[in-house]
Order: structure tokens, then sequence, then C-alpha cells
């Protein structure tokens, strides 16, 4: 079993041009869209997070369902659904504007346990950035590491939502000794101001960069540095895109039977 903890949101995702263009509701959220793909590639996956009693609640849990995903650590609330306004530009790359005051994801409480069989979790995202639910979350990472379960870590940086940049620098920093797999974008990195050798050396067995189009390199402690050309596709939109890299990640990994530290770091 593969848990992916973090939000479950809609993103209103812009049909035209202009800021009064008509938005479509779409299903998303980082962690929420990773778990859908591990679904999808036939993952044995659940989903923790805290999810709305309103119509958009229900839907997305509807999806994880019909996915094959286990929904039974989600937490639910009277609160309604974080709201996520895409905004694309002409090479389809998405920009967020966020409406999360008194949302149902940010109100997520620390779980008494995780399902029977967890040998991964997977965390990111907006959940690590809204309190109080993100210190409900970095205390199941710090106590799941802890227990030597896999953990794996994909910060999607939302910048608008980070008051303080400095301060959740560090705090990124803090969490490295409890993640065994870091997955980032080249533009993410960019934002955190370090390089993967840094965060290699600060505890994760590996560190996977991905550069759109243009691919992805996976960085190992033991000096490794793997890159894999992207596949050419015409482009919709990016929403999404990383959180299935990350589910096909993980997948990869679970299907090698490297979902511990030490044998992803020895693989080739």
């Amino acid at each position: 079993m593969i848990v992916v903890a973090g939000e479950a949101l809609i993103d209103l995702v812009p049909q035209g041009t202009g800021a009064l263009a008509a938005l479509r509701p779409a299903l998303g959220g980082g962690p929420y869209n990773t778990a859908v793909a591990l679904g999808r590639l036939g993952s044995p996956v659940a989903f923790c997070s805290r999810v709305s009693y309103d119509g958009f609640g229900e839907a997305l849990l509807d999806r994880l369902r019909e996915t094959g995903v286990d929904v039974s650590p989600v937490q639910r609330g009277a609160e309604p659904t974080t709201l996520a306004v895409a905004s694309l530009d002409a090479d389809g790359s998405a920009a967020y504007s966020f409406y999360v005051e008194g949302t149902a994801d940010r109100m997520f409480a620390l779980p008494a346990a995780l399902p029977s069989g967890t040998r991964a979790v997977s965390f990111g995202t907006c959940s690590l950035v809204l309190e109080p639910g993100a210190s409900a979350y970095e205390e199941l990472l710090r106590e799941t590491a802890a227990r030597g379960v896999f953990t794996a870590l994909d910060p999607n940086i939302r910048a608008g939502l980070i008051p303080d940049p400095d301060a959740y620098r560090a705090r990124f920093k803090s969490w490295l000794p409890s993640v065994s797999l870091l997955k980032l974008s080249a533009e993410d990195a960019e934002w955190l101001g370090g390089t993967p050798r840094e965060w290699l050396a600060a505890g994760p067995a590996a560190v996977v960069v991905t550069r759109g189009g243009d691919g992805l390199t996976a960085f190992t402690r033991d000096g490794g540095e793997y890159t894999v050309p992207g596949e050419r596709v015409e482009v919709a939109d990016t929403i999404g895109a990383g959180d299935t890299v990350n589910a096909a990640l993980l997948h990869g990994l679970a299907a090698r039977g490297a979902l511990r530290g030490a044998d992803l770091a020895a693989l080739g």
C-alpha cells in the first residue's frame, strides 16, 4: 500500500482568454492527482486527507473510489472545499490563485494510524504550507520516517501561498532527514535555492528533478546522475503533469522492490 497524504481541491480552469473567461471545475490538488494516477497504474493506494461534505468533496471522493483508491483514511468536515483558479500561458503552463480560508483540507489532523501494509507515504504541495494542517502533515512525515517507512516529498511550490519564503526554505531543509525520495521541478529547485547534492547530503537516498518536455534527471547518494528524455506530446496544459510523474516514480519503485532507502540508493 502506498499512502498519499495531502490536499484535494477543485481547479477552476479557464476555457478561453481574458480575466472573465468561463471556468471549468476540475478535480485536483497535487497529492490527489498522485493518488488517482497511482490507482490508474494499478498500485494499491490510499488517500489520507480531510475532505468537505459539500458537492465538490463528494465528487472528489467518487473519483478516488472509481480509480481504486482506498478512502478509509480520509477525514471529513463541514468546511468548504479549497478552490484554485488557474491561469494558462501560451505554452500551457499553469499559475494559480487560491481560495483557502477556513477550507476543509487545511483542517487535517494527525491520524491515529495508517492503513495496514503501508510501505510508502507521499507528501507535498499546499498541505505542507497551510496551517494548522501543515504541522499535522509534518508530524506524520517525521513519525512515518522514524518507523522506517519509505517517504516521498514533492514540494510543488505555490509561491503565492507562502508568506515567508525564507521560513519555508528553512522548514523544507528540516524535512530532508525524514525523506527517502525528493522529487521536484527545476522551477521548484530554483525557488528553493539548493542543489540535488546538497539535498542528498541532508538525508534523501535519491533526488529527481523534472524539466517538463526535456525529461528528468535522477541523482543518487553515491554520485550517480541519470537523465531520461521527455516523450514528445501535444500539450493541452501542464496541470497535474508533475503529480503524474510522482505517481509513476512511486509505482516504478514499488514494481522494482525499491521502496526502501537502501534499495533506492542502490539502483542504477
